[in-house]
């Protein structure tokens, strides 16, 4: 992939090509199935072991915490869904600007008879700790909310809200808090030990690793209600994904930004993009029709954009629809999309419908987004391409 005008990170990322091709040269040393007794398998149990001692390390957490899966759905899936193991069937309580993974999966199981509360964000994409203590009850069993929503950049308050539910549980049964980390790990600061989170959801290809590979993050273990061959603590189980597991451990070793342990490169890369994307967030309003989405990324000071990830922008250009945007800046040669690209052929936008913006916005909206390979220089020819559009319309 020519990553020099590829601006949909946040759909994937382009591949770390000396990361992979390392992993993979280790991969075909152990051929063996890592769950065999046999010498060859106990050298391949022997080097997923160590991956996950290395993602451990660079998340800040116990290597017995981490859960090898098959990405960010996956990991969304089985917290989620070990509330099918409870004697009685109660709450669920997720944000309205969960990505599709658990905002459909939500929707089965409220088919199943559990009863699942949706809360929306302010209008500019936030969830407020206290919307989420409200709709808590006693028999609430499961809490989510995503740490970057993945169509706004909005860096959601979840240290907050996992303190607030820890305090409202006090003296009774704590629901499960889950996190879907997936926009927000190697992309910004985050703590997965922080007292409260329970559960988060990582994916390996939004760093530049491998596509199949993915993170559980758990506390403490769940009651999975999959169950087969007993791998991975019997949390998730099949074969595992040896060259995943190596590739992951690389990826969050090069780019993982741990709060407790700032890893330097990582860290100055980061600090790099926030000045490249406020310095693309002032071109783009000086274009007549551009609507920076929320409305508070239209602020450029430090605190206003310090509740954003630099890697993601939302802009709606009115008159212009969403797709005809996309097409235009793809025929140029640039990719950027409308948003999840789990929902690519889906017309809707439940995240900004939930935040209450007017149809057009919906209908104008696109996303960009960038990561560590973006140069400011992309950036630059970026904007003048979609200024030359913007202009034709």
């Amino acid at each position: 992939m020519n990553s020099e005008h590829y601006f949909d990170w946040a759909a994937t990322a382009p591949s770390d090509e000396k990361i992979l091709r390392e992993s993979l040269e280790i991969a075909l040393q152990y051929d063996g199935n890592p769950s065999a007794t046999h010498k060859i398998g106990s050298s391949a149990r022997k080097i997923l072991e160590e991956a996950r001692a290395s993602c451990a390390k660079s998340l800040g957490v116990n290597s017995n915490q981490v859960i090898f899966t098959s990405g960010g759905t996956e990991s969304d899936h089985i917290p989620l869904l070990s509330v099918l193991n409870s004697p009685k069937k109660g709450r669920i309580i997720l944000s309205a600007i969960e990505h599709p993974a658990l905002r459909e999966e939500c929707a089965m199981l409220k088919k199943q008879g559990f009863e699942v509360v949706s809360v929306n964000p302010d209008k500019n994409g936030f969830i407020c700790a206290d919307s989420i203590v409200e709709n808590l009850t006693p028999d609430t069993l499961f809490v989510t909310v995503m740490a970057v929503n993945n169509e706004t950049g909005c860096v959601q308050p979840i240290y907050e809200i996992a303190d607030a539910i820890t305090k409202w549980a006090a003296g009774k049964k704590k629901p499960h808090f889950h996190v879907d980390c997936v926009q927000a790990a190697g992309k910004i600061p985050l703590d997965l030990s922080h007292k409260g989170i329970d559960s988060a959801a990582l994916s390996a290809h939004k760093i530049s690793g491998p596509r199949g590979i993915g993170i559980l993050y758990l506390s403490k273990p769940v009651n999975s209600f999959l169950v087969g061959g007993g791998q991975e603590q019997n949390i998730r189980s099949g074969t595992e994904n040896l060259f995943g597991a190596v590739a992951f451990s690389k990826c969050l070793e090069k780019y993982y930004l741990n709060e407790k342990a700032l890893n330097k490169q990582a860290k100055n890369r980061f600090e790099e993009q926030k000045e490249w994307t406020l310095d693309f967030l002032k071109k783009l309003k000086t274009l007549e029709k551009c609507q920076l989405v929320p409305v508070l990324r239209e602020d450029f000071s430090e605190e206003a954009q310090s509740k954003f990830s630099p890697w993601v922008v939302q802009a709606a250009f009115v008159g212009i629809p969403g797709n005809v945007m996309v097409r235009a800046l793809d025929a140029k040669g640039f990719c950027i999309s409308t948003g999840s690209a789990c929902s690519a052929k889906k017309q809707s936008r439940p995240i900004l419908a939930a935040m209450k913006l007017g149809r057009e916005i919906q209908d104008s909206a696109v996303r960009f987004s960038f990561g560590s390979f973006t140069s400011q220089k992309a950036m630059d020819e970026l904007f003048e391409a979609v200024k030359e559009i913007v202009e034709a319309f």
